[in-house]
């Protein structure tokens, strides 16, 4: 009998699966987007928006024996998937990877590639013209983006602001404290422990003032509000028994499944797993769905298949700050500028992406 999967999702976990299973079973991805939204890459694509010509990937060159559908799904159920416009996917399972969003320009709002890449100018010439830059969210993308900023664009007046004490206080303190030295030798201000308690907008940015916990007014030519990214769980969220965490996550078993269908998975952003919200993420899941999904295929049952082990703590985090400088946790230690600009820093990954999706 046939394996039909059907992967909801286009994004790190979809498409890359997709590719894995693509010989081995009849695969179906379903995503409404024309192209793959390269993420790490539009942090740089805002200081340069020539970036996107090779960061926005066309789907058409993905499967080989597949298909992607341009669609987006309604509704999922152990049968399979349920698009708006009323077709109906078959599946013997289905994988849901719908991954997050995050303010303008780092994601798009909807599905129109080419009012992303008008957002992406305006947002863009708004920086051209500033002299003066706040980042309110000191995450990964917050940091990146300051990197970017004081690399590309030196002149200008950049602030980093987080609530936290320190630059990722999840990780090893080593990691926060090497990337603060590298931006305030970029002439990057930081203002660590202080709430902005008056964001405008909290999904593009703007120009006005801010007013920190400690009562201080700071005008900005430019505010980049990047609090993190919250998941797009409304699809998983319907399913009977369904759980949501932190970031609107969905909460999974031990075999990723997110709700009471033992054939509906749920990976990536997505899926409260014990993984952080980040790329590096999908490179633990994808070999442990690609190996599940295909002994299901062969007869298997889910339960005498080994489930799923999370990074946890020793997640890697990668952060340039520009295509040059930036520092990484690999689990196991940090490391500083040459191993973050050979392992992202330099390319952030577009080749890689570009090859998966058959684009050269």
């Amino acid at each position: 009998m046939t394996q039909h999967i059907a992967i909801v999702g286009g994004g790190y976990i979809g498409a890359e699966l997709a590719k894995s299973l693509d010989a081995k079973a009849e695969v179906t991805l379903i995503e409404p987007r024309s192209h793959f939204v390269h993420a790490p890459a539009m942090i740089r694509g805002v200081v340069d928006p020539a970036l996107l010509d090779r960061a926005l990937i066309p789907y058409d060159s993905l499967l080989k024996h597949g298909r992607v559908v341009q669609a987006r799904a309604m509704s999922v159920n152990g049968s399979g998937v349920t698009l708006e416009d009323g077709r109906h996917i078959a599946a013997t399972q289905v994988v849901v990877a719908t991954g997050s969003g995050n303010a303008a320009p780092f994601k798009p709002k909807g599905d129109d590639i080419a009012a992303f890449r008008a957002e992406n100018a305006r947002i863009h010439a708004l920086l051209k013209a500033a002299k003066s830059v706040a980042i309110v969210g000191a995450g990964a993308v917050g940091t990146e983006l300051a990197g970017e900023i004081a690399h590309a664009m030196p002149g200008k007046r950049i602030t980093l602001i987080s609530d936290q004490p320190r630059l990722f206080p999840d990780k090893p303190a080593a990691l926060g404290a090497g990337l603060a030295k590298k931006l305030q030798r970029a002439s990057v201000q930081l203002i660590l422990g202080q709430r902005a308690q008056n964001l405008e907008s909290l999904s593009e940015p703007y120009a006005g003032s801010l007013r920190l916990a400690d009562g201080s007014e700071h005008e900005f030519d430019l505010i980049f509000p990047v609090l993190g990214s919250r998941a797009n769980s409304d699809l998983l969220q319907a399913l009977p028994g369904a759980q949501t965490s932190s970031a609107g996550r969905i909460k999974v078993d031990p075999w990723l499944r997110p709700a009471s269908f033992p054939n509906v998975f749920a990976a990536g952003d997505v899926a409260d797993a014990g993984d952080a919200m980040t790329i590096v993420a999908t490179s633990r899941q994808l070999p442990w769905l690609r190996r599940t999904l295909l002994g299901l295929g062969k007869g298997k049952s889910l339960e005498e298949m080994k489930p799923y082990a999370p990074w946890g703590e020793k997640s890697p985090l990668l952060v340039p700050l520009g295509p040059r400088r930036g520092s990484s946790f690999l689990g196991i230690m940090t490391v500083g500028d040459l191993l973050t600009r050979k392992m992202k820093g330099e390319d952030l990954f577009v080749k890689k992406y570009r090859t998966l999706l058959g684009q050269p």
